[in-house]
């Protein structure tokens, strides 16, 4: 199922063993289906590389991962550009993990990693499951260019299981006319914003269990310029980390982050940024 798992391909902090981790990382070193710039297969051990950079504590949380039982268990190896098959090879690593009653966090890889991994949560939590969808685009095309496994079509693919009134999107500032018009009329859409509508909708889903997806072009790309398909007008760092810390302690059950691509950032600040995301997920709700 998965690459080597040596301790120079981990994330910091990572303990050695499966069976006894709470938490498993998982990198999905995929980028078949990107509409502008590819690389994004080479996001997932950067972020690791660059998670040396950090610190373990958490400042915002008071808490450090050396208290921390999670497991990188390295990178899913993938048949290179067969999406039907790597995604059917990613929801079987999924559901392994969640089937195993442990939480997961993945680490990409475009965005149509998330699909499988989002059906794998559906078929364990059932129709209570909550998606909070962190993005600059809808992803609500029927399908891109006839593709529809398409990284623009993930959120359309995720709404023909998951009731799209259970599906939850911020900071959306990209789409066709038509997927603005499909978000306004069938998920809980939120254009433009992030903070503030998250708040608003926590007390509804405080029980229920939630997976997240961030796409990190949902940042301005003067944070985050290491991305495929860059969106000017983004949200900043400190507006997601507010959001990660509301939702401390809350039953989110996955979380991804994708569509890092280390070879349009020089100085690696994407990927440190992924990084620190990762971190503060492991510590606060995960």
């Amino acid at each position: 199922m998965l690459k080597d798992n040596t301790w120079s391909n981990r994330f910091m902090g990572s303990t050695d063993c499966y069976e006894k981790a709470s938490t498993i990382m998982v990198g999905i070193p995929m980028d078949f289906t990107v509409s502008y710039r590819p690389g994004t297969r080479y996001g997932p051990q950067k972020i690791r590389e660059c998670s040396y950079g950090l610190e373990e504590y958490s400042p915002y949380l008071n808490r450090t991962l050396q208290d921390k039982n999670f497991f990188d268990y390295g990178d899913i190896e993938l048949p290179f550009g067969d999406i039907i098959n790597s995604h059917r090879i990613i929801g079987e690593s999924a559901t392994e993990i969640f089937s195993d009653h442990k939480k997961a966090i993945f680490l990409g890889g475009e965005h149509s990693i998330s699909s499988p991994i989002i059906y794998s949560a559906f078929k364990e939590y059932g129709n209570d499951l909550v998606i909070l969808h962190f993005d600059a685009h809808t992803d609500l095309r029927t399908d891109y260019y006839g593709v529809k496994e398409s990284h623009a079509s993930v959120i359309r693919r995720v709404a023909e299981f998951v009731n799209p009134k259970n599906i939850f999107q911020f900071g959306i500032r990209s789409g066709t006319q038509e997927e603005f018009e499909y978000g306004r009329n069938h998920t809980n859409f939120f254009p433009f914003h992030v903070l503030e509508p998250v708040l608003s909708i926590l007390s509804g889903i405080h029980q229920k269990p939630v997976y997240i997806t961030l796409d990190i072009d949902v940042f301005d790309p003067a944070y985050a310029c290491g991305t495929g398909t860059p969106e000017p007008g983004g949200c900043s760092p400190s507006d997601i980390f507010k959001v990660i810390q509301a939702l401390k302690d809350f039953n989110v059950v996955g979380f991804d982050i994708v569509e890092v691509s280390p070879l349009y950032d020089s100085s690696d600040r994407t990927a440190i940024l992924g990084a620190k995301l990762a971190r503060e997920g492991l510590l606060s709700f995960l």
